[in-house]
């Protein structure tokens, strides 16, 4: 089977490396007036109402047909990958599958750092819908990552080192909701899980 790739077109430097204030850590002023910082993409919609939308214009119907290959990157995987790639100050934060964290420079392609929680690979036995992940969650100078085996765990945005590991769901309680860490980690908003049932913590809605 192919590796599936990050791939990033020509056009993506415009779209995502433009000049940004944010060479200091995020925190809760940046991610809630996420909606006027046009050249990153901070959280999990990019604004706290999930637009989706990002506010540049380069890419339109007269540049469309100029957009050609700018980099591709393997991630060492032939199954799932379902997370929204973050960006921040020409950096893209994502995961792969068995929620593996990577730090990708967005201009060249380069992986910075990569994190692996080391999920035990045993557990795909009982998981319904592939080992795949939605994404980090960006706050201070941490990025954020949910695992497939009920861990939250915080590494350093700019080594991938190991800072913390905030709480972990047993089986026991994988029906249960427990706070989001999309938009921050601080945040009491909850999210449920889906295929609970077998302990996955994703997060995506």
């Amino acid at each position: 089977m192919t590796k599936i790739s990050l791939v990033a077109c020509a056009a993506f430097p415009l779209l995502l490396l433009a000049s940004s204030a944010h060479t200091a850590p995020v925190g809760d002023a940046e991610l809630r007036s996420s909606d006027k910082d046009a050249g990153n993409w901070l959280m999990y919609g990019r604004t706290y109402d999930d637009h989706r939308f990002s506010p540049l214009n380069q890419i339109n119907e007269q540049s469309i047909g100029k957009l050609g290959l700018a980099w591709s990157r393997e991630l060492g995987t032939t199954r799932g990958l379902e997370a929204t790639p973050l960006v921040k100050d020409g950096v893209i934060y994502t995961t792969g599958s068995w929620s593996v964290v990577y730090a990708i420079d967005a201009k060249t392609g380069q992986i910075r750092w990569r994190y692996d929680p080391k999920v035990r690979r045993e557990r795909a036995y009982f998981i319904c819908c592939d080992v795949v992940n939605r994404g980090v969650a960006l706050y201070r100078d941490k990025i954020y990552v949910g695992t497939l085996d009920g861990r939250l765990i915080a590494v350093d945005e700019r080594t991938g080192k190991r800072r913390l590991t905030k709480w972990h769901m047993t089986e026991a309680d994988a029906l249960e909701r427990y706070p989001g860490a999309e938009r921050e980690p601080n945040s009491r908003e909850e999210r449920h899980n889906p295929g609970s049932a077998a302990g996955i913590v994703t997060k995506g809605r």
